[in-house]
């Protein structure tokens, strides 16, 4: 099976899905901070192992503990995915931390800042701010 097919997508997405389901509907374990997310699933072809990319919107005392909460919580994880995915095999669970939502709140914060301090400087030198629009 090619790593593009439709398949492997389909799977890989309804993995994801489910795994998101989970974790913050079932999951009771406390260490797993609620602002856990799944942003992706990697299912090998021969449905083995499972790489989901897990992303936490907080410190990183509070990602260790999630990380460190989803891999005990592993076996629990696994046994609701088998009920609810009908699939030849249940892969196992590899949970990997995902920082690109952080990494992209970061640059967002940082563009902001540097449109405003370009607003700031305009300013300062008495310019007006154009928006680009026709006036009529």
């Amino acid at each position: 099976m090619k790593k593009g097919s439709m398949r492997s997508l389909r799977i890989n997405t309804e993995v994801r899905r489910e795994l998101g389901r989970i974790i913050s509907q079932e999951l009771k374990d406390p260490r797993v901070h609620p602002m856990t997310s799944v942003v992706a699933c990697e299912v090998t072809t021969d449905l083995k192992i499972c790489k989901a990319y897990i992303s936490v919107l907080a410190d990183e005392a509070a990602r260790k503990e999630t990380m460190a909460g989803l891999k005990s919580a592993s076996p629990f994880i696994r046994r609701s995915l088998a009920e609810s995915i009908n699939l030849r095999n249940t892969p196992e669970l590899v949970f990997i931390e995902d920082e690109s939502i952080e990494h992209g709140i970061t640059m967002s914060k940082l563009i902001e800042e540097v449109a405003e301090n370009d607003r700031k400087a305009r300013e300062a030198r008495g310019e007006e701010e154009t928006d680009g629009g026709d006036d009529e």
